[in-house]
């Protein structure tokens, strides 16, 4: 026990014995306020040999760290494996769900830690790669979602030619995210591009990732606060609730109805709408 800290303690009470306020006394002792106080109380209920005492006591030796039951990490183990590398917030929802226990973050991502490699979350912003720019149609396209109440539209444009294309769901989920990229890339996009960009939106995770390599070479997750590296999509984002859905929300029911407005807008943006970006003209003009 650091005998310098039970001196602090026994002149922390003379002085608060002496009148001299609390917050003196932690300035004196370069304490915080709140450790005088505790102090204080508990030497009041205890006295000050006991609480002495009780102090050093408590403050021997290492403390053995807990141990983890083994069923428990297989749990955790198989939870991350079957939902598809989801995160500790999830464990925990399902190991409440499941197993009727509960545990902390930190201890769920310390057991993920010894059999899988977890990015800290101070590495958030990790080395991507220069912004891509594209020379050629289908070089680039990036991808993105509007949240409008009860449904959402999954948004892709490519950079160089500015072709676009919207669908509506139900739900922002993965699942989603992959009918999109299936019905966007073979309607759209000629079933290919070099490289595929999009948000860090779960949106974009799990079961879209499975997919995206179908259509790409390379996919890239944009940087978090980073309009700039999705100004093509955040842009054509705007056009769509200017010219098209507006700020309105809707309901899954809407969606076949929407959807004849959505394809109208597309006809009109493709073939009659012009693009500043490509001259003052639209984006499938032949002429």
């Amino acid at each position: 026990m650091d005998m310098q800290q039970l001196t602090k303690i026994i002149l922390a009470w003379e002085l608060f014995e002496s009148g001299v306020p609390k917050t003196h006394i932690a300035n004196q002792l370069d304490l915080n306020r709140d450790t005088i106080r505790l102090w204080v109380k508990a030497i009041q209920l205890q006295g000050l040999d006991s609480f002495l005492d009780s102090f050093s006591r408590a403050k021997k030796g290492v403390r053995a760290r807990r141990q983890v039951n083994p069923v428990l990490k297989r749990w955790i183990w198989e939870i991350r494996d079957r939902e598809m590398d989801c995160c500790g917030q999830k464990i925990i929802y399902f190991l409440k769900k499941e197993h009727g226990v509960s545990l902390s973050l930190s201890k769920v991502y310390e057991i993920l830690a010894e059999k899988y490699v977890i990015k800290s979350k101070w590495k958030k912003n990790q080395l991507r790669g220069s912004v891509p720019k594209a020379n050629k149609p289908r070089e680039v396209i990036q991808m993105d979602s509007i949240d409008f109440g009860g449904i959402f539209a999954f948004t892709a444009v490519d950079i160089f030619s500015k072709e676009a294309d919207v669908v509506l769901a139900p739900e922002l989920t993965s699942y989603y995210g992959a009918v999109f990229l299936d019905i966007c890339m073979q309607r759209r996009f000629s079933s290919h591009s070099d490289l595929i960009q999009a948000d860090g939106g779960h949106e974009f995770k799990d079961k879209f990732k499975l997919k995206v390599y179908d259509y790409t070479d390379r996919f890239r997750i944009a940087r978090a606060y980073k309009k700039n590296e999705q100004s093509y999509v955040e842009s054509f984002n705007r056009t769509v609730r200017k010219e098209c859905l507006g700020w309105n929300k809707y309901n899954s029911k809407q969606i076949p109805e929407l959807t004849k407005v959505v394809d109208d807008f597309l006809n009109r943006y493709h073939y009659h709408r012009p693009h500043i970006g490509l001259g003052m003209r639209p984006p499938l003009d032949n002429i």
